[in-house]
């Protein structure tokens, strides 16, 4: 879980468990043989070829007999109880998401497509009429030089927290106590959770459709009018100033008008920033970076007091799905494929991580609060319109020639749906869940 999964290929395969008696047997006799411990994947000399984690829903552990309350809400509800409370729309909803019929899910990551369908054979055959199929969705990194690119074409997974006593931080990142990512461990603020299930991770899974034709499009049409700048360059500013970083991954609170390739290769650099800068109105300028950067929403670093933050970070392991975009689909600026990114993100306590980042800034606003404009927008790239409130989405702050200008924005992502999952602990797959 504080490692996470970096292979080129991984698939996600969601099961219902219809005999729990052979299933916690083959769990305890030869799956959890075969998942692979942060131990292991800490090491390159110790990586298998192929990695392994399961994790259950609610109502998986429910099917398996195991009863205990872990302490979480959001996941004892499951999903789609609170999806309109983080803007989704169920009618876009994978049908597997929307029947609530998923006990589980294994994540299989490997270097090759054949691996991971060879492990996913070997655990359907250890487990036999134990489990059924529910859903799978495949997916891989990107292409050359787009590899650790998302599909908009933004280097992704750049700002993760650093463990307290685990990881050894980068300058500028942020050092979390494991609790806040590992339930029991220090600094989990939920004391009543089941000794067993110490050492575990709730896992949240979203798959994030992507439209990445007409994402371009309304760059084309938009370019920023900046003194200096050619249209392409004007257009390429905006995608930046909405992500937040350019493509390269060099964010733009330090090179602000161009891609510097050089500053976003560079682990001791691309993360050392904090929205802060000598002589600078740090309530109103956002010459450097919008207050409603998507980075900016999901990491306020110094627009917030670091109490208010160290709770709310995440540890993200998620891989883009589908394929590149075709030259047709270029040319109308129309998805006609489907593509995205398959979202997944490890906490201790789902209300405070993931929840809390979409319902609470991304789809807020009003957030980041505290500042000269009262209302900096959506998040540019993940926030959704709740029920409560009126559209459409807007974002202020993105043209630095006249940053109180509201850009209302298209939706880029659609919410296909998703389930919240707990990760036990080795300890407890051995067990066979007999917990």
């Amino acid at each position: 879980v504080s490692v996470g999964m970096k292979k080129n290929q991984e698939a996600f395969f969601f099961f219902s468990i219809n005999n729990a008696a052979t299933f916690k047997s083959q769990l305890a006799l030869n799956i959890s043989k075969i998942i692979t411990s942060a131990t292991q994947l800490l090491s390159v000399s110790t990586q298998p070829i192929t990695a392994v984690n399961v994790a259950f829903s609610k109502l998986g552990l429910d099917a398996l007999g195991v009863t205990d309350d872990l302490g979480d809400v959001l996941f004892s509800a499951g999903q789609k109880a609170n999806a309109g409370a983080i803007g989704d729309n169920l009618n876009n909803w994978e049908p597997a998401f929307l029947n609530q019929s998923i006990h589980g899910v294994f994540l299989v990551a490997s270097d090759s497509v054949d691996n991971v369908h060879t492990q996913i054979s070997q655990i359907r055959a250890i487990l036999g009429n134990s489990i059924s199929e529910v859903y799978r969705l495949g997916a891989a990194a990107r292409p050359g030089d787009q590899q650790g690119h998302e599909h908009f074409g933004f280097l992704d997974g750049i700002s993760q927290p650093a463990l307290q006593n685990f990881n050894t931080p980068l300058p500028g990142q942020v050092v979390v106590p494991p609790g806040i990512i590992i339930v029991g461990a220090d600094g989990d603020a939920i004391t009543t959770r089941p000794s067993w299930a110490t050492g575990g991770s709730f896992l949240a899974f979203r798959q994030l459709k992507q439209l990445v034709p007409e994402f371009n499009a309304f760059l084309a049409a938009n370019p920023l009018p900046v003194p200096g700048l050619t249209p392409a360059q004007g257009s390429a500013l905006l995608g930046a100033r909405m992500i937040g970083r350019w493509p390269s991954g060099a964010p733009v609170d330090l090179s602000p008008l161009a891609d510097d390739p050089a500053l976003g290769a560079d682990p001791t650099r691309n993360n050392n920033f904090t929205y802060m800068h000598d002589g600078f109105n740090f309530t109103s300028d956002q010459t450097h970076c919008p207050f409603a950067a998507h980075t900016r929403k999901s990491n306020p670093r110094a627009d917030l007091p670091a109490t208010a933050i160290v709770n709310k970070h995440i540890i993200r392991s998620g891989i883009p799905y589908g394929p590149e975009v075709t030259g047709s689909e270029a040319t109308s600026g129309i998805t006609t494929q489907d593509r995205g990114l398959a979202f997944v993100a490890y906490q201790s306590d789902i209300s405070n991580g993931f929840f809390f980042l979409q319902a609470n800034w991304f789809d807020n606003p009003n957030f980041i609060v505290g500042k000269s404009d009262p209302t900096p927008g959506w998040d540019p790239i993940l926030g959704q319109i709740l029920s409560t409130q009126t559209g459409p989405r807007f974002t202020s702050g993105l043209d630095p020639t006249d940053p109180n200008r509201d850009l209302t924005l298209p939706d880029f992502i659609i919410s296909e749906g998703g389930e919240y999952f707990f990760s036990p602990p080795i300890s407890a797959l051995v067990a066979g869940m007999e917990v």
